[in-house]
């Protein structure tokens, strides 16, 4: 038993455990402040507004939860390709290669935890939320006031679980990340992809290891996100 857990803690040690380990830390950083702000954006306003153009953003808000990871992955290498449009735009402007890069990786964290914290907040302000920003336009009080004074406070619990979801969803993601970052050993690899390269090689012991610290995490954040439901 003993020699299990030397062996489990020098398998932690290893460069590659390392590596991606840092690396699906550096992509959380980026990830979840991105998806805390746009995420509640986006919900707010799919969830209090109406129309044609809403009704598109919300399909395509969706659109990850529903439609297979490699295929969005496969749609967004032709989008930001280097021989695309969108592609050459951000090499040339601000110097960033979405593909097989960092921010590639990112980018796929954010896509697969967008819509889960998008739907906690639409949701929110479809309900209770929606009948408090009425009250508030008509005590006179302003757009920009109701939504930190009484929207914000309101969905502040949606907005946690949400995020929870969110980051859980990202940690995990493979299939966009796969194509976006092109699983490049000690450069895009990220646990998730790491767990793939593991079994794929024979090395069991790794990915063990590394399915272990995903277990621990998504535990943590399933606590979490039963605790704010419960309180």
């Amino acid at each position: 038993m003993i020699t299990s857990w030397l062996r489990f803690f020098d398998l932690l040690k290893e460069p590659e455990v390392g590596q991606c380990i840092r690396l699906s830390l550096k992509t959380a950083c980026i990830t979840i402040p991105l998806l805390a702000i746009i995420g509640v954006f986006l919900g707010y306003a799919l969830g209090h507004y109406r129309g044609r153009w809403i009704s598109v953003l919300d399909f395509l808000v969706t659109l990850p939860l529903v439609f297979p990871p490699i295929a969005t992955g496969f749609l967004l290498l032709i989008l930001l390709g280097r021989r695309s449009i969108v592609g050459t735009f951000l090499k040339e402007t601000i110097g960033i290669e979405m593909i097989f890069s960092f921010w590639g990786v990112t980018l796929a964290a954010f896509i697969a935890g967008l819509p889960l914290i998008v739907k906690q907040v639409q949701a929110a302000i479809h309900t209770r939320t929606g009948r408090l920003i009425e009250a508030a336009y008509v005590l006179g009080k302003s757009p920009i006031v109701t939504f930190f004074y009484v929207t914000l406070p309101s969905i502040r619990k949606n907005i946690a679980i949400g995020l929870s979801l969110a980051f859980a969803r990202s940690l995990g993601e493979v299939g966009v990340t796969l194509m976006l970052g092109g699983n490049i050993s000690g450069k895009t690899n990220t646990i998730s992809l790491e767990v793939y390269n593991s079994v794929f090689a024979g090395e069991y012991d790794r990915a063990f290891v590394l399915v272990c610290i995903l277990g621990v995490i998504s535990l943590g954040l399933i606590l979490c996100t039963r605790w704010l439901t419960e309180e």
